[in-house]
């Protein structure tokens, strides 16, 4: 099994890292930078991985710093599940769409300052109209229910308190 922490490293933002295992490439969390301006920028860069080569993801919570980069990886070719317990996929039905919204919203401020300055625009990171289409691939699943990914790699969310619960 081999991990490589692409997030929430030296920080507590942008949760995001990749496993490959059993020939499987997965992801856990793909969260938004937050914080600093130097960190948010983050948030542009490209991913370290092609999102068409990860078989699936594993989403811990929907907190955005764990949640708020899916529907970019989504935009950029990931079409495969998205595992969550089911309160986490409620809430991210309703924190994406939001946040692609204000994405919109941040993107079109920053244009103007662009466009005053004689520099090219710039595309939001994603709209809400792509982050509502991004919860199609979301899979919802119960606490202490074991899923069988492959047969060489089962997955089981537990309640950490760290979400609602409903």
């Amino acid at each position: 099994m081999k991990i490589t922490f692409l997030g929430a490293t030296k920080t507590v933002t942008g949760s995001n890292f990749l496993v490959e295992a059993c020939g499987k490439r997965f992801l856990v969390d793909c969260g938004m930078w937050q914080g600093k301006q130097e960190l948010e920028e983050r948030n542009d860069e490209e991913f370290e991985f092609d999102p068409k080569s990860i078989d699936f993801m594993l989403l811990t919570h929907a907190h955005i710093d764990h949640s708020g980069r899916i529907p970019k990886l989504y935009k950029e070719g990931f079409k495969n599940k998205v595992y969550a317990h089911k309160a986490t996929c409620d809430l991210c039905a309703l924190m994406l769409p939001d946040s692609g919204h204000i994405q919109e919203m941040e993107t079109s401020w920053k244009n103007k300052k662009r466009i005053r300055k004689g520099l090219d625009e710039i595309e939001p990171m994603y709209t809400a109209e792509e982050a509502a289409r991004c919860l199609e691939i979301f899979q919802p699943v119960q606490y202490d229910e074991i899923i069988e990914i492959t047969p060489e790699i089962h997955v089981r969310f537990n309640d950490a308190g760290h979400m609602l619960r409903f």
